[in-house]
């Protein structure tokens, strides 16, 4: 009960709108019982399950994270690969129903695309690392400097070429590329048939562009996660990315994976979004930052309940 209490104070710092009553009473409620609280929130949250328009109330959970790579501030043999801040006169690049330019278009132009020389903020060793950053919205980077020390800077999500999002391990496993779609298993898939590299890569035709800041500890020496589209620092395991046409960003819910082992029933936050987040019984769990939670996250792609906890 204390942890679900604490996501329910960490939802009423921002939450919906809809949450400012039942926040203004939720705070001195905290020096109550356990059974008071029980009780309380019983009385003042009502479940709504979600379901589709057909409905179907089974959905999807899958799950992403903060990875960490090593990177620099400025090109060379090693890093060569760029991360790109919005192009230049963005957003009025955009036109309604017009997307920008695709992946393909960015990366295959004759030079760099005029509106993005000079975008450049960080360079990867690997289009692979590149990919990754891309598809999970944001990173860790250490980057060595000047003095022979690291300094860690985060890169962030700042726009995307609004083109739709496509798996390019989903199109790897259908060209018969690979059977095992891990970040790891396409690594090494992409090593044993080089000469299909760029193709995967511009089977996503989603581009992604970021923001970067120097990474600093907060209070006892943990680091906030990377903010969400709710413009919320992410929590692990209690953020999750929904579809906003279909649930209200800043709402609280309830996740229920079965077939997860072990099984997951809890609290989480809509805070977030995502370019493969569509339909209603849809849900990508933060799972936090370093290759613990990648590990964890790559695996995740099971059944899943919903329900909107709703003020009453």
């Amino acid at each position: 009960m204390s942890s679900l209490w604490g996501t329910l104070l960490t939802l009423c710092e921002q939450a919906h709108s809809a949450y400012l009553g039942f926040c203004q009473e939720l705070r001195p409620m905290s020096l109550s019982s356990l059974d008071e609280q029980r009780i309380w929130l019983m009385g003042h949250l009502q479940p709504y399950r979600v379901q589709s328009l057909e409905g179907e109330s089974m959905g999807l959970l899958t799950s992403y994270y903060e990875p960490t790579f090593n990177a620099s501030l400025s090109p060379s043999e090693t890093f060569k690969y760029p991360l790109y801040a919005p192009p230049l006169g963005w957003p009025a690049l955009i036109k309604p129903g017009q997307p920008w330019l695709t992946r393909k278009d960015i990366e295959s132009a004759r030079g760099t695309p005029q509106e993005l020389k000079g975008r450049e903020i960080a360079w990867l060793s690997d289009p692979l690392d590149v990919m990754v950053i891309h598809v999970q919205g944001s990173a860790r980077l250490l980057v060595r400097i000047d003095s022979g020390e690291s300094k860690t800077f985060r890169v962030s999500f700042a726009a995307s070429n609004e083109q739709p999002y496509q798996s390019m391990a989903r199109w790897m496993l259908d060209q018969g590329l690979t059977r095992d779609a891990s970040w790891s298993g396409l690594r090494t898939s992409l090593k044993a048939n080089p000469e299909r590299a760029q193709e995967a890569f511009w089977s996503n035709p989603r581009y992604i562009f970021f923001a970067i800041a120097p990474l600093s500890a907060d209070t006892g020496n943990k680091v906030a996660g990377p903010k969400g589209a709710w413009g919320t620092a992410l929590m692990p395991m209690s953020s999750v990315a929904i579809d906003p046409l279909s649930i209200p960003l800043g709402s609280a819910l309830w996740l229920s994976a079965p077939t997860l082992r072990p099984a997951l029933n809890r609290l989480v936050l809509a805070q977030d979004t995502g370019g493969a987040i569509n339909g209603a019984v849809r849900a990508d769990l933060f799972a936090g930052s370093g290759d613990a939670a990648g590990d964890w996250a790559n695996q995740v792609k099971h059944p899943l309940r919903l329900w909107v906890l709703w003020p009453q």
